[in-house]
Order: C-alpha cells, then sequence, then structure tokens
C-alpha cells in the first residue's frame, strides 16, 4: 500500500497531469482519481485547482533548490575550473532526468503561452535563477583568484543560453541527448580553458 502523505499524492498527481495535458486540461476530480482519493476528499486538502498549483510550485522550489540551488543557496563556490565542470554536468544531469523536473518543464512549456503567471515562472527558472546563481559563483571564483576578472553578470549569461538551449532540444529530441552533452561538455572546455585566471 503506498504510504505517500495524501497531500503529496495529490500533488504528484496533479503535476503528471499538468504535464502531459497542461492545466486547462485537468480537472479536480481526474486529479484526485490519479491520486486514490474520491473527488469530495480532495477538498480537505486543497481550495480547488489553483491552491493545488500554488502549493505544486511552493514543493517544487523548495525540491529544485535542495537539488540545484538557488541564489540565496547557489553551493559550495568551487576551488578550480574542473570543479566547476563537474558541479555544472551534476546539475544538467539533474535537470535532464530527475522525473519531477522533467514533468515541471513540460508544464512549464506548455502552459507559459497560456498564463502570464507561468510565463513569469518559466523565465524565473530557465534564465533567471541560473544566470544569478552562476553570477554569483563566477563573482567568488574572481575574487579567490580561479578565474580571471570580468563582468561576472555578463559572463554567466554567455555561461549559461548554450546550456539551456541544447536542454531544450533534448526536451524537443531526447534522442539527441548524446550529442548536446557532448556539445555542452565541449563548450565547458572552451570555457574552462578561456577563462581560467
Amino acid at each position: 500500500m503506498d504510504k505517500t502523505p495524501t497531500k503529496d499524492r495529490i500533488l504528484d498527481s496533479a503535476l503528471a497531469l499538468f504535464s502531459e495535458k497542461g492545466y486547462d486540461g485537468v480537472g479536480v476530480d481526474l486529479i484526485a482519481e490519479n491520486a486514490g482519493i474520491k473527488g469530495p476528499s480532495l477538498y480537505k486538502h486543497f481550495k480547488g485547482k489553483e491552491d493545488i498549483l500554488d502549493s505544486l510550485i511552493e514543493k517544487v522550489e523548495s525540491y529544485y533548490e535542495a537539488n540545484f540551488g538557488s541564489v540565496n543557496n547557489p553551493g559550495k563556490t568551487p576551488s578550480s575550473m574542473d570543479e566547476l565542470i563537474a558541479m555544472s554536468l551534476k546539475r544538467i544531469e539533474f535537470t535532464l532526468h530527475d522525473p519531477t523536473i522533467k514533468k515541471v518543464r513540460r508544464m512549464l512549456t506548455m502552459e507559459q503561452f497560456r498564463s502570464h503567471r507561468i510565463a513569469i515562472l518559466t523565465t524565473k527558472y530557465n534564465i533567471d535563477s541560473v544566470q544569478e546563481i552562476y553570477h554569483r559563483i563566477f563573482r567568488e571564483m574572481m575574487d579567490k583568484g580561479i578565474m580571471r576578472r570580468t563582468d561576472p553578470e555578463q559572463l554567466s549569461m554567455s555561461f549559461a543560453a548554450p546550456v539551456s538551449l541544447l536542454i531544450q532540444m533534448c526536451d524537443r529530441e531526447p534522442e539527441r541527448e548524446d550529442e548536446a552533452m557532448e556539445r555542452i561538455k565541449e563548450y565547458f572546455r572552451y570555457f574552462a580553458d578561456e577563462y581560467a585566471a
């Protein structure tokens, strides 16, 4: 028997369904059924679908911060360019293969054109947060003499943009993941050679 708390089962069910059918394509009864409960029981835990989405966003933000990092918690500053590459590849691996994050990316991609709120969240996760994390990391690496001094904000954009584009390619064409990862690794090697102190 599933020991997952009912509230978490509802959120997991909602994420799975939103990532397949979109937010508007899913009703609370389907979420409840998929979670293994009766429709009215869902209202013991949530006010409605909007409340489920709010709770889902909150849960995923905490999960993402714990596993990827955040502006307030960017992780340990790498002590070398090799460590920077290893850390970044680990984050890409998480982004590409974590089942929860894959569903979230799919949901955000679909819903960004229907919901202004989701569009803002998509920009936050896919662009702003990643760049801010690396801006902070690069600034600290420059301060420690690991990277040559340049504009860390611009550098974070040039570091993150190609990776983001290749992850999007993997979402559209999963069969090209090996190619994408090789291109990312080549880019990271170039980046390390170019910007090492």
